[in-house]
């Protein structure tokens, strides 16, 4: 007979512990997006490849648990959530490590250069982004004590308040898109359309980013109104 996986193994106690792993190493493919922007802002690609790789085995581990999950999660007759509902939050947590990868994808193809006058603000929007997947994990990190408390109000009442960070990251991170497409919009005749074009896309990403994020937390929002 077959060994069961770690993870599995988990099942046991929680059907929420094994996404409450998966959504760790969602975020730290997240965070490593910081030390590869430095890396790429210096236009040390070299180092900026390092860090890549880390995200991409990250990410790739990340997905194997999630078809873990996906294979191994009860019926929903045996929890008392929807067992879709969980598989949609699942997929937002899942779309966090796939931004990552995406995003260092992106800059690595084309090892791309950052503007000077946008590299400060470019920085502390992709943090914004960062921090509000951080807020959607410590929003996650809860969801284990909600099923072992039966769904009590104090509880609850924690919860929604986590989440309700998690949506005020998120408005920061869209105030700090508005502000950097604005910056890059005054330089952008100084650089080859097509590298343009590029940016524009990473900037983009780093804003689903954020906003899948915030779905972890409205897909929470829904367990808790069910």
């Amino acid at each position: 007979m077959a060994a069961e996986s770690p993870l599995m193994a988990l099942f046991g106690r929680s059907p929420v512990k094994p996404m409450q792993e998966h959504i760790k190493i969602a975020h730290e493919c997240v965070t490593l997006l910081i030390e590869f922007f430095d890396a790429a802002v210096e236009e040390d690609y070299e180092t900026a490849e390092k860090v890549r790789t880390r995200i991409t085995d990250l990410e790739s581990h990340a997905d194997d648990m999630k078809k873990d999950i996906r294979s191994h999660l009860p019926n929903s007759l045996f929890m008392p959530v929807s067992r879709s509902d969980l598989l949609e939050l699942l997929s937002m947590q899942d779309r966090l490590a796939n931004s990552a990868k995406d995003i260092s994808g992106v800059m690595l193809g084309r090892e791309m250069i950052i503007p000077k006058k946008i590299r400060k603000s470019m920085r502390k929007y992709l943090q914004a982004s960062v921090d509000t997947s951080e807020k959607a994990l410590g929003a996650l990190s809860e969801l284990d004590e909600l099923f072992e408390t039966g769904f009590g109000s104090r509880e609850v009442k924690l919860v929604m308040g986590l989440i309700a960070t998690v949506d005020k990251a998120e408005s920061k991170t869209d105030e700090l898109e508005i502000k950097v497409r604005k910056q890059l919009r005054g330089v952008e005749t100084e650089y080859p359309p097509v590298d343009i074009i590029f940016l524009y896309k990473v900037i983009e990403i780093i804003g689903d980013m954020a906003n899948y994020a915030q779905r972890v937390g409205s897909r929470m929002q829904i367990l808790l109104a069910r």
